[in-house]
């Protein structure tokens, strides 16, 4: 959506008066995202986009925008000081408030800024989502989205590196074919730094556009894996996962730990092989990557802790 058709909406929704500024905003693959600045003051609105900017083919319907919406919505009386508040949407658009200028934990993470606390509170947060969604029958509804949970994560990261690592083929099918199953508690489903904004002992939430009512542990695991990513490049990196973990199960109260450590090896190959990759591995880390997959796929640690230990010590 350009600027020429984007106002007029946002006038019409009542959400800007007068002179109106755009400014682009970065994003990640999936949407399009301004700052709009006006005498009503400063908002944000995000369009999705139906071909998301990737090297591979991937498409995915608009209607996710509605279905991000649902989940701030949602979310807001679990965890009101870690959503945004949203002001206003439309036909694959909404509005919602600007929060200033604070850093994504992805990009502190890049610098080897290994805060504890960020990572204890985002386990306290997702874990009080879940625990509030678990069995959930308004949550379950109303995120009945499994078509677009396909479109937007099972086939580009688990069904893609099926297909292109044939090695864990039929592990990786096996796995989809469960998650497409599990109905317990709602699933963020991009819960992963770049997505979560930090300030003072606060976090907020972002790009829930792939909602879903599954199985939560494909957040935990999502989270984790760019952990253990991260600590390739600043080892310290490998003590948020311990701290992470900790504050997540507290909060959620729930064992989910053998799906966790089973997704986080799924998720590490995509990772690589998928079509969404990491852009900051060497090839050296990417095939370490692959081989340590393939050493554990077929038969996971029962835990996380050992897992870990492996990925610290090849």
């Amino acid at each position: 959506m350009t600027s020429a058709n984007l106002l007029p909406r946002l006038r019409d929704a009542g959400l800007i008066d007068g002179e109106a500024r755009v400014t682009p905003l970065t994003g990640g693959v999936s949407s399009d995202i301004v700052l709009v600045e006006s005498d009503r003051g400063q908002i944000v609105v995000k369009t999705a986009l139906e071909k998301l900017r990737v090297k591979d083919d991937w498409f995915a319907d608009v209607s996710r925008n509605r279905v991000e919406q649902a989940f701030f919505e949602y979310a807001a009386p679990i965890i009101p000081e870690s959503v945004p508040r949203i002001l206003g949407g439309g036909d694959g658009w909404f509005a919602m408030e600007y929060l200033g200028d604070m850093p994504n934990w992805k990009t502190s993470l890049l610098t080897g800024d290994a805060d504890i606390a960020t990572a204890k509170l985002a386990g306290e947060v997702l874990g009080r989502l879940h625990a509030a969604s678990w069995l959930d029958d308004t949550a379950r509804t109303r995120f009945d989205t499994l078509p677009n949970f396909h479109a937007l994560r099972i086939e580009p990261y688990l069904l893609t590196t099926a297909n292109r690592v044939p090695e864990v083929a039929d592990l990786l099918r096996t796995e989809v074919a469960r998650l497409a199953e599990t109905k317990l508690a709602l699933v963020h489903g991009d819960f992963s730094p770049k997505n979560l904004l930090t300030g003072p002992q606060r976090l907020i939430v972002l790009d829930a556009e792939c909602a879903w009512f599954g199985d939560p542990a494909f957040d935990t695991a999502f989270l984790l894996t760019h952990l253990h990513l991260k600590a390739l490049l600043h080892p310290q990196a490998i003590e948020l996962v311990p701290a992470f973990w900790s504050a997540y199960t507290a909060a959620c109260g729930r064992d989910l730990e053998e799906r966790t450590v089973r997704l986080l090896l799924c998720f590490l190959l995509a990772r690589v092989h998928g079509k969404s990759p990491v852009e900051y591995l060497s090839e050296a880390q990417r095939g370490f990557i692959t081989r340590f997959v393939l050493a554990h796929l077929p038969h996971p640690p029962s835990t996380l802790a050992a897992l870990t230990a492996d990925w610290i010590t090849p």
